[in-house]
């Protein structure tokens, strides 16, 4: 048993099939890896490419392959949820993941014979029975949700489930008495899926085995959500402990430079004195805008007048006639993948038009970009970050969503893209967030370098280690 020689703390990493959920967990292995750590990382056949392309430097961090199940109701070869037709199928989705805890069981049973059993599985929220399979061989389940401290905290919080809140408009104040913010929250920023009941056995599930987890893993820092972190383990049995040990992008700086046309594109404005002159758009791999939205955005973009790189996602979308040509010299739209990271990370990009994702917001901040936020999946937590980076950070404006009615507007006007694309990166409104995100920017390196996210990791790999000598 040559293992026995020479132990190593062997960490297994499970991330939920999408994108926003796996990438902060390579980034997680990767910070564990670089402490010597040894990290197997579960994934399906299809998943397996982008997870390696993203590992492959790590010697420590190796791949295990388990098969994902056949679902009638899924399309042949979905294995994430960016390849799904419809958010509609999203709970079929996760009901199908739990058809992989036999292969799961078997590939830690082969660790454990083979000498070398895992100290911990971070695993995600969404896959809550491998809690049960933890159990079974004694490994603490640490659970990674993908949301930052504050959003963790509004979803489990118990104001949620009086029923007098389904009888509020979606404009009404939701009274958190149990919780301080420096903000109200109404009925219409609170994600669908914890109101609506479709999926309340589901979401039950997995709440049980969230909270039963030994552990709970953030993406964010104490810096800024240091005050909702109380709050966040009061939800947790047996005294398991929040670790906020983000952002989590900053373990594993790029160390090279991206040789992408995109790239190019945006050094230009650097060389001629124009430095955060261009503004990012993107909204993320689960977002489905209409035609008619996509014509706005694209007007909207030209009438501000400000360059712009826009990341389009739509495949039945093709730009108004005429518009590429106007655009050409100060637009550049992209339809293949991006390296997000490298493109805030640009000093010619000034400000990010986003849905509000968690983990572009942490990317934002983290590069001193300040938003423009326009929350677009109504089953996800994307309007409490808006609400938080608006109105918490003060790091950020709004895109308007609502009439004064309260009524969702179905298509965003492009003079209202326009005004408030020229706010963010040239008026006085803009110039104030813009300092704020900066400032958060500096916080969030010295999280990770040496404050409370680098306190917090040493301290987990401590309790973990420690436990398994």
């Amino acid at each position: 048993m040559a293992a026995a020689l020479s132990p190593v703390h062997h960490v297994v990493i499970f991330p939920h099939m999408a994108q926003g959920h796996t990438i902060p967990l390579l980034d997680i292995s990767k910070a564990l890896s670089n402490r010597g750590l040894k990290v197997t990382i579960i994934t399906t056949p299809s998943n397996a490419p982008f997870i390696s392309s993203r590992t492959n430097k790590h010697p420590n961090i190796t791949l295990s392959i388990i098969p994902f199940p056949k679902v009638p109701d899924l399309p042949q070869g979905c294995e994430n949820t960016a390849d799904l037709p419809s958010m509609a199928l999203f709970a079929t989705f996760i009901e199908a993941t739990k058809k992989m805890k036999q292969p799961f069981e078997d590939v830690l049973r082969n660790m454990i014979d083979d000498g070398c059993p895992p100290i911990c599985v971070i695993s995600d929220f969404f896959l809550g029975w491998t809690l049960e399979s933890c159990h079974l061989f004694d490994i603490p389940r640490i659970v990674s949700h993908g949301m930052g401290v504050f959003a963790m905290v509004i979803c489990k919080s118990p104001s949620l489930h009086v029923p007098s809140v389904k009888d509020l408009s979606l404009l009404d104040p939701i009274d958190f008495s149990e919780l301080k913010f420096p903000f109200t929250l109404n009925k219409g920023d609170i994600p669908e899926v914890l109101l609506t009941g479709d999926h309340v056995r589901l979401v039950m599930e997995l709440a049980e085995a969230d909270v039963n987890s030994w552990g709970v893993i953030v993406n964010s820092f104490e810096e800024i959500e240091g005050e909702y972190v109380g709050a966040l383990e009061s939800n947790y049995f047996n005294e398991a402990k929040s670790y906020c040990v983000g952002p989590l992008l900053l373990y594993d700086q790029l160390d090279q430079e991206l040789d992408a046309s995109y790239i190019k594109w945006l050094d230009k404005y650097v060389e001629s004195n124009e430095s955060g002159s261009v503004i990012y758009v993107s909204f993320g791999t689960q977002t489905h805008l209409s035609n008619d939205q996509m014509d706005e955005i694209a007007f909207g973009l030209e009438m501000a007048g400000h360059p712009f790189i826009w990341v389009v996602r739509s495949k039945t979308w093709a730009p108004p006639d005429g518009w590429t040509k106007r655009v050409k010299e100060e637009g550049l739209v992209v339809y293949d993948w991006v390296e997000q990271r490298s493109i805030l990370a640009h000093p010619s990009i000034g400000g990010f038009l986003s849905h509000c994702g968690w983990n572009s917001v942490l990317e934002s901040l983290a590069n001193g970009v300040p938003l423009l936020t326009w929350p677009m999946l109504d089953i996800s937590e994307q309007a409490l970050n808006a609400k938080l980076v608006t109105m918490g950070f003060g790091a950020g404006l709004v895109v308007p969503k609502r009439d004064v009615g309260g009524e969702k507007i179905t298509t965003i006007d492009r003079g209202v893209i326009c005004e408030r694309v020229k706010e963010l990166m040239g008026g006085a409104k803009g110039r104030k967030v813009k300092e704020r995100a900066q400032e958060l920017g500096r916080l969030a390196c010295h999280a990770v370098e040496k404050g409370g996210s680098r306190k917090k990791l040493d301290e987990l790999i401590e309790r973990l280690t420690n436990k398994n000598m």
